[in-house]
């Protein structure tokens, strides 16, 4: 399900910023960019989303920046200074040598080269800025969670309407049915007649046995009972509270199925139409579940 939070915060010499947001997922996926300096962070950030989110992908952004001067102390690097100018004395000793004149090193010259200075810097309280940012990401989740439960009340109305469509599509399958047995009957007895006006000898249990099974391939009762079987679990599954959506998700599949099924042994057009608006319907149910927790 899709959510949004923001929120910023400051202390320990330290200002924050946060951003989380979701999109839709089968599972949970959490993504975390975090500084790295702060240590044990992530872990607790991810228990709290865990006992709050069960689907969906989820970006957790946190951008530290610090009050601070810098105020290291700067030190000098004694051992790199005494191998700088062992170094140049060796430069001037050839140069010399070969007839060529250098102009004198000075002192800034000198501090300038790399590793000559060197700047210590103070470490920050990680362990009070941490526990800081804890609390105030426990509380940014409880606005995280509420603004995704929003979306649910808004996709529980869409859903619902979904589950009444399908409930009447389903009514108007069982009545097309009904009304289709007078006229499969009077099409098996033409075609019986048929086949028995040109064979001599046929064997009535055969015939028996060979209507049965026709009846038996084309009779869609079983289905149309458990669609509506269907119908009465998806409804009391989107009343529930708490997370539902891979329960719904597992139950479209069971829709699909049914619908696939009523239009195979439809052989009626207007029965096949219906079974293909079933599906229609339930595609469109199945892509909404996908964004329920």
């Amino acid at each position: 399900m899709t959510g949004f939070a923001s929120g910023q915060g400051e202390g320990f010499d330290h200002r924050w910023s946060w951003d989380i947001r979701s999109v839709n997922g089968r599972g949970l996926e959490l993504r975390f960019r975090l500084p790295d300096w702060i240590d044990g962070l992530e872990a607790k950030l991810r228990e709290i989303l865990t006992n709050q989110i069960k689907r969906g992908n989820v970006t957790v952004s946190l951008r530290v920046q610090s009050n601070a001067q810098q105020d290291g102390t700067v030190t000098l690097n004694q051992p790199q200074m005494m191998s700088v100018l062992e170094a140049m004395l060796q430069i001037e000793e050839q140069a010399s040598a070969m007839g060529l004149s250098l102009a004198p090193a000075n002192a800034a010259q000198i501090v300038g080269q790399r590793g000559v200075l060197e700047m210590e810097q103070s470490t920050p309280d990680t362990e009070g800025l941490k526990q800081t940012l804890v609390n105030e990401f426990t509380s940014l989740v409880t606005d995280f969670v509420a603004s995704r439960a929003a979306e649910g009340r808004a996709l529980e109305d869409i859903i619902g309407s979904q589950i009444n469509q399908i409930e009447s599509l389903t009514k108007q399958a069982a009545e097309l049915a009904e009304a289709r047995k007078d006229d499969q009957a009077d099409r098996l007895k033409q075609q019986l007649a048929r086949v028995t006006g040109n064979v001599e000898d046929i064997d009535p249990a055969r015939i028996a046995q060979e209507l049965a099974l026709i009846a038996v391939k084309s009779d869609v009762t079983e289905e149309i009972d458990r669609l509506g079987a269907h119908v009465a679990t998806a409804r009391d599954l989107v009343q529930q509270s708490g997370a539902v959506g891979r329960k719904l998700d597992f139950l479209m599949q069971e829709f699909n199925r049914e619908a696939n099924t009523l239009c195979s042994k439809s052989g009626f057009a207007a029965l096949t139409t219906v079974g293909l608006e079933l599906k229609t319907v339930i595609d469109q149910m199945r892509e909404q579940v996908q964004n329920l927790e």
